[in-house]
């Protein structure tokens, strides 16, 4: 390694990792960079002396410089990693997890020649870092059957009644009145298919929905399904597209929501948002691409009751809600429809819920290399992740034998 490298700013190396790390054209999109930059930006913080009181960071109090690679070593990360274990406000596997991000920076370092050695990874640097917490994968939220079908039958009975005030208006219903009406039936039948599918199909809602830290995850558009065969293409976590099965429960609402959508292109999202701001503002500065001046544009919005209506007519393509969007919704939802959950992070059902509630129906009713297909997983992981059910289940097996013995004995 040469001298220039040991004497290089840690935080000059920051943005040519996070490009290496990053997805999308240039590598300035993903969810790992936007979290990786901020633990970087933290260990930078820390090192310099500005996270705590009572510490002056890495560098000699008489030497008047930024951190470099020549101040690493794997007592700078094992301070590093007790500092993390002894935030009270961190949960222990929170703590491991930020840690990791350190490491991959230090590991990359390596490959690149600012340091000799991968110092993160020394049994004496990880020391101070926390036991995992004891977390099973079947402590995780993952709606129970009971609130499937709760959830599902309020969201079904919602855009019915909905879609029937829309259609069963009378032929000399003031124009905005019958927009008003069938912008609620739009926006209740969006959120039926919504539930349907995260509740049946097991498809990661980031799969399935836009990522703003990624340019790649659009959201799917209505090109992307096909609904006489029962499938849809998706960006898998995997990083390629594939396709993902549509179960019979999901098409009806779908077929729905889209003949009362009636999209002008097949390019456009089937979820998208229906966030009033979002969609003013879009269609103001496309029609004002298109020519229109202002008070034109002003006009054209007044003939609507709500922007989305215009933007149909008018094919201006909004984007797709976002996945904390899915969350916003199906907390309201889970409210409406007064759902019973006891879980000690979540008070509502949660997107990632409905995928693991599917995999427990899966194993259960077809085993573990049926549900691994079904959720595009490995069979070993999902054997992990669904570990308490075979515990389970051999906890009936034992019990079956020693009733049997028992009733030997007696």
């Amino acid at each position: 390694m040469v001298d220039r490298a040991l004497s290089t700013p840690l935080d000059d190396s920051f943005e040519r990792y996070l490009q290496d790390k990053g997805k999308g054209r240039g590598g300035d999109g993903g969810n790992y960079r936007r979290n990786a930059a901020r633990e970087l930006e933290r260990f930078a913080e820390w090192a310099a002396g500005n996270r705590a009181d009572d510490w002056t960071g890495i560098v000699s109090d008489d030497v008047d410089r930024d951190p470099t690679f020549e101040d690493l070593d794997e007592r700078v990360f094992r301070e590093y990693a007790r500092h993390l274990a002894g935030d009270r406000g961190l949960k222990l596997n929170t703590v491991q997890t930020y840690y990791r991000y350190i490491s991959a920076w230090c590991g990359w370092c390596v490959n690149e020649g600012y340091l000799e050695a991968h110092y993160a990874q020394r049994a004496s640097a990880m020391a101070p870092l926390p036991e995992d917490d004891g977390r099973k994968p079947g402590d995780q939220q993952a709606w129970t059957s009971e609130q499937r079908h709760d959830l599902t039958r309020h969201v079904d009975e919602r855009a019915r009644d909905a879609v029937e005030a829309y259609t069963t208006l009378p032929e000399d219903t003031d124009p905005l009145d019958k927009q008003r009406a069938r912008y609620t039936a739009l926006k209740a039948a969006r959120d039926r298919a919504l539930v349907f599918v995260l509740a049946y199909t097991a498809v990661r809602v980031g799969e399935l929905l836009r990522d703003p830290n990624d340019p790649r995850r659009r959201g799917v558009r209505w090109e992307d399904l096909s609904l006489d065969d029962g499938s849809m293409d998706v960006y898998r976590k995997k990083q390629q597209w594939d396709a993902a099965s549509l179960p019979d429960p999901v098409i009806s609402p779908l077929r729905s929501y889209r003949q009362l959508m009636d999209p002008p292109t097949e390019r456009w999202p089937v979820f998208p948002t229906f966030d009033q701001r979002t969609l003013a503002e879009l269609v103001r500065e496309e029609l004002a691409e298109r020519g229109e001046r202002p008070e034109a544009i002003t006009k054209r919005r007044t003939e609507y009751a709500r922007d989305l209506l215009l933007a149909l007519d008018e094919d201006i393509r909004p984007p797709s809600i976002t996945t904390d969007g899915a969350r916003s919704i199906l907390q309201r939802l889970s409210g409406a429809a007064g759902i019973d959950i006891d879980h000690p992070k979540h008070d509502y059902l949660a997107p990632h819920g409905g995928r693991r509630g599917m995999g427990e129906v899966l194993v259960r009713a077809f085993g573990y290399t049926v549900a691994a297909r079904y959720l595009d997983n490995s069979e070993e992981m999902v054997r992990e992740r669904y570990s308490h059910i075979e515990a389970g289940e051999l906890g009936d097996v034992a019990t079956e034998a020693l009733e049997e013995i028992d009733s030997i004995l007696e």
